[in-house]
């Protein structure tokens, strides 16, 4: 489609003008076409153009303003034709200027009583530059701003012309700073006001951050928002980048303040907060740390150690704080399984309650609000030694010759260190403190002889073991009767089964050449009862019955071969089972307390007939004459007496009888 050009047509005509000699005049012309045409201003056939005849154009060219300043009398008093022209055609028109002097102007000549001042504004305030004039008729105001006219209507409101003639600006911009004249117009003629300064004062402020991002730590998976507020003048745009990578679009950036939100974080990162103007670029950066599992400790090392402690220190291995440390340790042994000491707030600390000369594996670790991180590097350290803290076990002697004894032994089950040797306590006298008895110190052996003994004598032994540290404890005493042949002492002289009437003992026999032909067994009531014995052959084990329930008694065992008896075991206590009482409660009474009441009463049965502990007592009535009574009643031990209700009232005494 072939475009429909036009040919100029003025859309703003020139006036004419009566000026004062020496003052200003405007004239302004605009025109319209397509293509745009170009307006210029003519003066006898020539474009105009002198030191105090000035063309301003505006609008591409398409509009311009003839100036003459100052004016002079008659030199300038002419016509002058404005053309506007584009390849359509050309049109002119014309418009006169008259210029009176000063002396003789008529009485209704504007005059300007008020002309604008010079104003300083701020950038976005408002201002207004005043103007007052007179006139008959009262002249029209109109604005100039740098030589063109100000068009209030093409401002959008934001320039106003005020009744009283002066210029209001709101929200001023840098484009409103210039020169501005007041030009008052009537019939009589026109007059300029002294042009007068506006100045917009732009503030300028570098962009700076009123609230600065912050770091935070969240759990893994968590969410935050980070806000950043910068401020300046003029005011900057604020982003959000995550290293190069832009995490505001640039068409969505917010001036002033940006809220960055993050969700379902899993990885710690830097996000960096850019706030960017015409006067520089600044940035913050937040740390979002994502909180992990602390790493492991540096490994423990060992700075002390006692028979029962080891103390190590380590380093932390992290860089931020933890909760509190965790300590694990195992005896280096098949199935030793980890023991934990938590809760631990410094990194030095002694291990307590360990065994003796034990090599231990001891790890740490750190633990924070998200768990228990990795262990360290394991460490080995072996507690100290102390004296064994059990005796030597499965102690055995025998008689070997007419006056010497063989005595055997195992090792403590609690060595605590490394057994330096045994030593042998031996008397004939059981009741003198140990510092009296016989001492034989062996090394490096788990048996010995001792000699020089008096035959026919039943010696008691005793044996300890010890370390570097010192003694341990003696084992339970055993006894060996000096004459060759007679059996050693049974080992392992324990009770088995017991019932109320019976107690079950076994034992292992002593070795012996000649051989055992029966056993003697010792045993009587509590401490002061009459002693009894028992003889049995060869056997391991004994049923003592006919024995009183509740009873403690004591016993001990002595082999006996074609030589003799030999010494008999320590003495091994033990109570028989409880039974049912085998006497019934005494002294019960019955005495009638109401007409419906019948109060029982007794005591508990012999001591020696109660067979334990009572457990209660069962009540038991009936009317005489019936066969049937009432449900038993079960009164606990400490009851004496019980009331028996009956339901019906006795006209004249009953005939009462209690038994058990």
């Amino acid at each position: 489609m072939v475009p429909a050009y036009t040919a100029p047509r003025f859309t703003k005509l020139p006036v004419d003008q009566i000026g004062v000699s020496g003052g200003v005049v405007s004239f302004v012309c605009q025109a319209t076409g397509d293509p745009k045409p170009r307006v210029n201003w003519i003066k006898k056939g020539k474009k105009v153009n002198s030191q105090r005849i000035e063309t301003i154009e505006f609008d591409e060219g398409a509009g311009a303003v003839l100036r003459i300043q100052p004016l002079r009398a008659p030199r300038d008093e002419n016509t002058y034709e404005c053309k506007a022209e584009n390849s359509e055609g050309d049109v002119t028109i014309t418009a006169k200027l008259s210029i009176i002097r000063e002396d003789l102007l008529p009485p209704g000549f504007p005059n300007i009583d008020m002309g604008p001042q010079l104003k300083v504004v701020e950038r976005t305030r408002t201002a207004t530059m005043l103007c007052a004039a007179s006139g008959n008729p009262d002249p029209e105001i109109t604005w100039f701003k740098d030589f063109l006219p100000v068009d209030p209507g093409s401002s959008n409101g934001r320039i106003k012309q005020l009744r009283s003639g002066a210029l209001q600006i709101e929200n001023s911009e840098e484009t409103d700073q210039g020169k501005y004249e007041c030009v008052a117009s009537n019939k009589e003629g026109v007059r300029y006001s002294s042009p007068a300064n506006l100045y917009v004062r732009v503030r300028r402020v570098p962009p700076r951050f009123s609230i600065l991002p912050t770091n935070h730590e969240i759990m893994p998976g968590g969410s935050v928002n980070i806000t950043c507020v910068a401020v300046g003048s003029p005011m900057p745009y604020v982003k959000w980048m995550l290293n190069d990578e832009d995490l505001t679009p640039e068409d969505e950036m917010p001036v002033g303040r940006n809220v960055l939100e993050l969700n379902s974080v899993r990885e710690s990162a830097n996000y960096t907060c850019v706030a960017m103007s015409s006067l520089g670029i600044i940035e913050a950066v937040a740390q979002i740390i994502v909180k992990s599992l602390p790493k492991p400790p540096g490994t423990p090392v060992v700075t002390e150690t006692t028979a029962t402690s080891i103390t190590i220190t380590w380093d932390s291995g992290n860089p931020d704080p933890v909760s509190y440390y965790i300590i694990q340790y195992r005896a280096k042994a098949p199935d030793s399984k980890f023991e934990t000491k938590d809760g631990i707030t410094t990194t030095r600390y002694s291990i307590g309650g360990l065994y003796p000369n034990t090599e231990y594996e001891i790890r740490v670790s750190a633990f924070n609000a998200i768990g228990q991180g990795p262990p360290s590097n394991p460490v080995e350290a072996r507690t100290g030694e102390q004296a064994p803290a059990s005796p030597p076990r499965n102690v055995h002697a025998r008689i070997i010759s007419q006056n010497t004894m063989m005595v055997r032994w195992d090792d403590p089950e609690e060595p605590n260190g490394q057994i330096k040797g045994y030593r042998v306590y031996y008397t004939m006298d059981p009741s003198l403190p140990m510092s009296q008895w016989h001492i034989h110190n062996v090394q490096q052996s788990f048996m010995t002889t001792v000699q020089s003994l008096t035959q026919s004598e039943t010696y008691t032994i005793r044996v300890l073991a010890f370390t570097s540290v010192g003694d341990g404890p003696f084992s339970e005493p055993i006894h060996v009767k000096v004459l060759q042949g007679v059996p050693g002492q049974p080992t392992k002289f324990q009770v088995g089964r017991v019932t109320e009437t019976s107690v079950e003992l076994t034992w292992e026999p002593a070795y012996d050449k000649e051989g055992i032909i029966s056993y003697e067994l010792v045993y009587k009531e509590g401490k002061s009862g009459t002693q009894m014995k028992k003889q049995f052959g060869p056997t391991s084990s004994y049923v003592v019955e006919g024995l009183r329930a509740n009873t403690e008694y004591s016993f001990s065992l002595a082999a006996v071969s074609s030589k003799g008896i030999g010494a008999f075991t320590n003495e091994i206590v033990q109570k028989t089972s409880q039974a049912k009482p085998s006497a019934p409660p005494q002294d019960i009474k019955c005495s009638s307390s109401s007409s419906t009441t019948l109060l029982v009463s007794w005591q508990p049965p012999p001591k020696e007939s109660q067979n334990g502990a009572l457990a209660g007592y069962t009540v038991r009535h009936r009317v005489a004459g019936a066969e049937a009574g009432g449900e038993p009643t079960e009164e606990p031990p400490v009851t004496s007496s019980h009331a028996v209700l009956f339901p019906f009232f006795f006209h004249r005494s009953p005939m009462l009888r209690c038994g058990g």
